[in-house]
């Protein structure tokens, strides 16, 4: 894999390997968007090259492409080619894509992300409601932990500075965690019960907070 870093390099490419999967990346202004492109087109042959020698094949349909920056400079970008060729196929870039667990949508606002992580911890959520009583408060427990905050404590790092508009919906999944620990119903007042399990506020567990004053 140390191929790949030099080949990167040698196309003024960034690069990030992690197991089998392969990132390369450079960063410029609007106007010189066509120059990245390129590099990056160019440095993708190299890798397919290098790649076939060794009997190995990029394959086009498992390859992303997505542009980062702010809605106004990404709007400068509308009415152009944005592609990026990958072999013989000309990949499209997406406005959301999936990075090791993590969904990064191109103005980095994370509001993909946290409606995967509510979405999926609400449905969980609902499937141990209904279970709870049968396997006991101990085992509950348990799962929300390994269900839940795993899910809410999973690469938080990323929702770091988000508004209270993206991270407000977290907050409610660990209320709902907390009331189905103690059988609370859906409006009980919740806060005693996040400081009894030594819960910090969601944005606070973000941040890495440790002193809370309720």
């Amino acid at each position: 894999m140390e191929h790949i870093v030099h080949l990167a390099e040698d196309h003024n490419t960034s690069s990030h390997l992690y197991a089998d999967d392969t990132q390369l990346y450079a960063s410029c202004r609007p106007e010189d968007f066509n120059d990245v492109r390129t590099r990056l087109s160019n440095c993708i042959t190299d890798v397919a090259q290098w790649c076939a020698s060794r009997r190995l094949q990029i394959n086009a349909y498992k390859t992303g492409v997505i542009w980062f920056g702010s809605r106004a400079n990404l709007r400068k970008l509308a009415n152009h080619d944005c592609s990026v060729c990958v072999r013989s196929e000309s990949v499209q870039p997406a406005t959301v894509v999936r990075d090791l667990g993590a969904y990064l949508d191109a103005e980095l606002t994370m509001n993909q992300h946290v409606s995967k992580i509510a979405a999926a911890s609400f449905f969980h959520l609902r499937r141990l409601r209904q279970s709870c009583r049968r396997v006991g408060t101990e085992v509950t427990i348990q799962l929300v932990l390994a269900l839940i905050t795993s899910r809410l404590d999973y690469c938080n790092s990323l929702l770091a500075g988000a508004p209270q508009s993206t991270l407000g919906v977290l907050q409610r999944v660990q209320n709902a965690a907390a009331r189905l620990m103690f059988e609370r119903g859906p409006r009980d007042h919740v806060t005693d019960s996040l400081i009894q399990l030594h819960w910090l506020p969601d944005r606070q567990r973000i941040a890495g907070e440790y002193n809370i004053n309720w």
